[in-house]
């Protein structure tokens, strides 16, 4: 290594002068021979030719003393430059594989970096219900979570319902979207860590259901003191286990960004749902009829309207084969006059003709199995040639992955549903309150939200021949002026709180307080003609 300052040295001489510094040296002993010896001054042109050869190797001197100081800074970095050319650097060679990725899966985004969390325990969640009563409950265990500050493990969702849907949160969810998403609210893991394990498979943690309906206070003074001291607790009921008001805003916020914004659903699921609303669009505006026309939802309520004997008595079987469906007994036409049934395939196609819908009208039908099947559906498909289902647009091999899992066929229900010009549910049960709340979220997009007890009356007034057609219509139409979807304030009912109107379809505290202008449009498009 050279250093600054220091001549290098050149061979060639015995002495290691060069020969140019032995020529400067004899000129400069002749010149001053010469002045001793009193010959005189010397020449001109001599003198001229000897200032400027000294001249000369003092510039190329300074020069290479001044390239040879700074060889270290250039000489490694030029070479770096050309090596990384080639070879990138660690850091930059991932970022470069992570832009062009060699492998065809779907990268989820990262998780963000581990953040120290002081947690009061771990909370577990058995969650039970359909796929809209399972995404509320989600919604308000974190919201409980972050409020006792404790650790809430990915919610465990329901096998044994009469849907019996063998799906993994992390096969409706995108679970690494849902912690990141949460990371400044609630600490969320995967699994216990494996010494809380150990723990809980000894039976070492506290299992309950929470009182329904609770607010802040019961999850501070009952719950938080149980969690201090097992330090595991499990919910085996999460549905409707927060109350509908009465909460602290903050609390309430959370619950509307767990639900519009961390529960994601996985991309297999959107992509699929985004094809379905790509092909629909296709074919113009479209309608989406949730037609909760099952036979799930019938035996439950027990409505066994337009059905005959062998199907009624089926549903009655099936309620009083399932523990959890707690009310047995009941009178099927009392229940539909409360407005308490669903409205069936053939009433719905009168209602929707009554609003002014006519035969072009392209409906998507947000539903599973309807019970009766083509029997039942006949009305509604002569009145509206252009009812679709998603079987009817995706092909058999799209839709092999979702058989037998009948929340992720919901799922894409609940996209399309989402994506709709207009959504009107025949019956108020979980995804058309979720959904309804959903997008008036997105901007208050129009939704028929109808009133099936005054229905009733009109349709039995009809059908008795006590209303003409247009009588009959004229009053649909003047009943749902006002039930469209608009801004409003959520129904409290003390002490009552089954009476008063869900929290999720009408979250009032997330919400704008006039519709968005392409809504307006949707609503004009789509208003009563």
């Amino acid at each position: 290594m050279v250093n600054k300052g220091v001549l290098p040295t050149h061979h060639g001489t015995s002495n290691g002068k060069s020969k140019e510094w032995l020529q400067q040296e004899v000129d400069l002993k002749s010149l001053a021979g010469q002045l001793k010896a009193g010959k005189g001054k010397p020449s001109r042109s001599r003198l001229h030719v000897w200032f400027l050869r000294a001249s000369t190797s003092i510039f190329l001197w300074t020069c290479l003393i001044q390239l040879t100081a700074f060889r270290e800074l250039w000489q490694p970095q030029m070479l770096r430059s050309c090596f990384e050319q080639i070879h990138p650097p660690f850091a930059f060679r991932n970022q470069l594989q992570q832009q062009h990725p060699t492998s065809f899966h779907p990268i989820h985004p990262s998780i963000p970096p581990s953040r120290l969390y002081e947690s009061n325990g771990y909370l577990m969640v058995s969650c039970n219900g359909g796929l809209n009563q399972m995404r509320a409950a989600i919604c308000d265990m974190v919201a409980v979570s972050k409020h006792m500050n404790v650790t809430l493990v990915i919610p465990e969702l329901d096998k044994t319902s009469f849907w019996a849907d063998p799906s993994d949160f992390d096969d409706i969810f995108d679970v690494d979207h849902f912690i990141s998403s949460l990371k400044d609210d609630v600490h969320i893991v995967r699994e216990l860590p494996e010494d809380y394990s150990k723990k809980v498979a000894e039976g070492n943690y506290f299992r309950l259901p929470p009182v329904s309906w609770s607010n802040e206070t019961y999850y501070t003074e009952q719950i938080l003191p149980l969690v201090r001291k097992y330090s595991v607790i499990r919910f085996s009921k999460t549905d409707s286990r927060l109350a509908n008001n009465g909460l602290p805003l903050a609390m309430q916020k959370l619950r509307c960004h767990v639900n519009y914004h961390a529960l994601r659903f996985t991309p297999r699921i959107e992509e699929l749902g985004r094809r379905l609303v790509q092909i629909l669009r296709g074919r113009g505006p479209f309608l989406v009829l949730h037609l909760r026309y099952e036979m799930d939802m019938l035996a439950f309520s027990g409505c066994t309207h337009g059905c005959t004997e062998e199907e009624a008595d089926e549903l009655t079987r099936m309620r009083g084969a399932y523990p959890w469906w707690k009310e047995k007994v009941i009178v099927s036409e009392e229940k539909r006059k409360d407005g308490l049934c669903p409205l069936t395939p053939e009433e719905t196609a009168l209602i929707l003709r009554a609003l002014g819908y006519d035969r072009d009208t392209q409906i998507y039908i947000a539903a599973g199995e309807i019970y009766g099947s083509d029997r039942r559906m006949a009305a509604l498909h002569a009145a509206f040639p252009n009812v679709v289902r998603k079987e009817m647009l995706l092909s058999k091999e799209e839709l092999r992955p979702f058989v037998n899992r009948s929340s992720q066929m919901a799922s894409l229900d609940y996209l399309v549903s989402l994506a709709s010009d207009v959504f009107i549910p025949t019956y108020d049960g979980n995804m058309a309150k979720v959904v309804e709340g959903h997008r008036r979220y997105l901007g208050f997009r129009t939704t028929i939200l109808l009133d099936r007890k005054r229905l009733v009356e009109l349709l039995d007034l009809y059908e008795k021949k006590l209303l003409q057609w247009d009588e009959f219509s004229l009053a649909v139409r003047q009943v749902h002026e006002g039930r469209m979807g608009s801004p409003t304030k959520r129904r409290v009912v003390p002490g009552r709180p089954k009476e008063e109107d869900y929290y999720y379809s009408n979250p009032q505290e997330c919400l704008s307080d006039e519709p968005s202008s392409s809504t307006q449009t949707f609503s004009r498009s789509f208003s009563f003609k």
